[in-house]
């Protein structure tokens, strides 16, 4: 199956993208000045604080920023460690857990975020997220189908899109899609961004390039600075052929984002271009980055650094060691699947260093 083009019917009017990230970092600044003065033990500190908390997540993911994901773990660490049997505390450090892929104490929180009061319907929705990031796909479904009748239905169809492109079921995740955009009543233009730019990703693992590009520009169009979508539309045009419009992409995004992800994106589209010395140097930069971000969230970015050092890092046994990390961590078909490439890689060139094989000659 391939995918279709977008109708104009099919797009709704949100906010203009650009003010909206200026509007986002205003907000935090906005809700993290009272917080400072209140203090942790104020009686709306963990309200403020767990709003705060969800802000910064989702400007760490719309801007590349993972110093944002780390302030919100510091902070939500912080609430639990104020008011370890307040809910909202410990449904804001089981959020920050799963973003860092931190999957099984984000569980244990949730657990004890249940018996501190929170609702059922919450508690489902975020275990059904992290049992997807793990591929337990038939158990996220009915929690899914279990959170259904309290969320609106653009959460609610958004998801299970998401988890239908994940399990393979392209076609039916199309229709789902189609869903979620027409009900959606949202001025914010951040929830269809991110929904676009998951279509996306389905239709690049399906290998329809033209369509991932096309969802991939979709969502950038609405979120100009959309750092993942702007890093996959660079992939894709690598991928088409087109290095030097890949450097293009990735040069601001290397500036404004610390997540290495991009930096090896543009070592490799300057590889491509025969840009050898400039690749080196963010190569250099990504591979630094990157031991960093493992000494300290092995969990979110040991198999990120293994591609790495397996693409453009050219340390095929350092690739490996990480993919096996990575599986120790995640019993994923992901994980399976990059064991099986380092593994090849490092019996490739095991190959090449013994050299072409001759017969033995008859005397």
């Amino acid at each position: 199956m391939t995918g279709r083009p977008l109708r104009a019917d099919q797009e709704p009017v949100t906010t203009d993208g650009a003010l909206a990230l200026v509007n986002l970092s205003a907000q935090i600044d906005g809700v993290a000045a009272p917080v400072r003065r209140a203090g942790s033990a104020a009686p709306r500190a963990v309200a403020q604080q767990a709003v705060l908390v969800d802000l910064l997540t989702l400007r760490g993911h719309l801007l590349g920023r993972i110093a944002d994901y780390e302030q919100a773990a510091q902070l939500s660490e912080q609430m639990v460690w104020n008011a370890p049997d307040d809910s909202a505390a410990l449904l804001a450090r089981a959020r920050t857990r799963a973003t860092l892929h931190r999957f099984a104490e984000a569980m244990v929180d949730l657990d004890a975020a249940g018996r501190a009061g929170a609702g059922q319907a919450t508690l489902d929705a975020e275990r059904a997220a992290i049992l997807q990031a793990v591929g337990c796909h038939a158990e996220a479904h009915g929690l899914l189908r279990s959170a259904a009748p309290h969320q609106t239905d653009f959460t609610m169809l958004s998801a299970l899109a998401v988890l239908q492109a994940e399990r393979g079921e392209t076609a039916e995740a199309e229709h789902v899609f189609d869903e979620a955009r027409t009900v959606y009543r949202g001025v914010s233009p951040f929830p269809l961004a991110q929904l676009d730019f998951r279509r996306g990703v389905m239709w690049l693992r399906e290998g329809d390039l033209p369509t991932a590009r096309s969802w991939f520009a979709v969502a950038r169009r609405r979120v100009p600075g959309y750092a993942p979508a702007t890093g996959h539309l660079a992939e894709v045009d690598l991928l088409l052929g087109a290095p030097e419009t890949a450097v293009a992409r990735l040069r601001p995004l290397v500036e404004t984002s610390d997540d290495p992800e991009y930096a090896a994106h543009l070592a490799l589209a300057l590889r491509a271009a025969g840009r050898h010395q400039e690749a080196q140097l963010w190569r250099d930069r990504a591979a630094e980055r990157y031991e960093e971000l493992v000494t300290r969230h092995p969990e979110a970015y040991a198999d990120h650094a293994a591609d790495f050092w397996l693409m453009v890092g050219g340390d095929v046994d350092r690739g490996l060691q990480l993919a096996l990390q990575t599986l120790v961590m995640r019993q994923t078909s992901r994980s399976y699947a990059l064991v099986r490439r380092a593994r090849e890689a490092t019996e490739g060139l095991a190959r090449d260093a013994s050299g072409p094989r001759h017969p033995a000659t008859s005397m």
